[in-house]
């Protein structure tokens, strides 16, 4: 007699995670601006939830370095000064350089491979203006680049900022020249990696989130300006 397999069974998403989901979402897509005051009455009403899920998932939120929470004054959009994504690109430099090292003395052909898919997609995206889809690809071929180090130490690290870094660019990839810019970039770096040159391609990595670094301070002050 066989017996059926078991397969663990799903738990649903809680109000909580819901909640968080969506303001993640609106808050990384540049739908509320950096610093912009989130009222809990408003979100509960628009997501259909009380306030509590919503004042649970700031929570969250604040633990992700998206909100600000300032007793006695609200909850509020993460901002950064010029100094603060300086020190964000520091951490983000060591992470994606040591695991583009890792992955390409591992398996660099298949990262390659892996990451061409990516750029043709890219390429497409910006072929016919179409910058949030070029903007999740984006993102999408830079987090390859670190799962691809195998190393989980690595991918908790580039998590504990991966959504500040893909706010700041979603950001900056409304502005085309910015995304022309970026994919010339990531086109270069996806040939060293084909190549199998390590530390060609390590320098390209280096030199194109310094680039966006010089981007993201721009922005930043002019944000603060504004």
């Amino acid at each position: 007699m066989s017996v059926a397999p078991i397969y663990p069974l799903k738990r649903p998403r809680t109000l909580t995670e819901q909640a968080a989901e969506a303001i993640r979402s609106r808050i990384v897509n540049g739908e509320f601006q950096l610093g912009e005051a989130l009222s809990e009455i408003t979100l509960a009403g628009e997501l259909g939830v009380s306030k509590t899920p919503v004042r649970e998932a700031f929570l969250q939120l604040k633990n992700e370095g998206l909100v600000d929470i300032q007793p006695q004054r609200g909850t509020f959009v993460f901002q950064m000064t010029s100094e603060q994504v300086r020190q964000l690109t520091v951490l983000r430099e060591l992470l994606e350089m040591e695991a583009l090292r890792i992955a390409m003395r591992g398996d660099g052909r298949r990262l390659a491979e892996i990451l061409k898919d990516i750029m043709a997609r890219m390429e497409k995206a910006v072929a016919v203006d179409d910058s949030a889809h070029y903007r999740a690809l984006d993102n999408e071929l830079h987090q390859h680049i670190i799962m691809a180090s195998g190393n989980q130490f690595i991918e908790a690290a580039y998590s504990s900022i991966a959504f500040r870094v893909q706010a700041l660019r979603n950001r900056l990839s409304r502005q085309p020249p910015e995304n022309h810019r970026s994919l010339k970039e990531h086109r270069e770096l996806v040939d060293l990696i084909n190549a199998n040159d390590i530390e060609a391609a390590v320098a390209k990595l280096l030199e194109h989130i310094r680039a966006t670094l010089r981007a993201y301070t721009a922005f930043v002050e002019a944000t603060s300006r504004g």
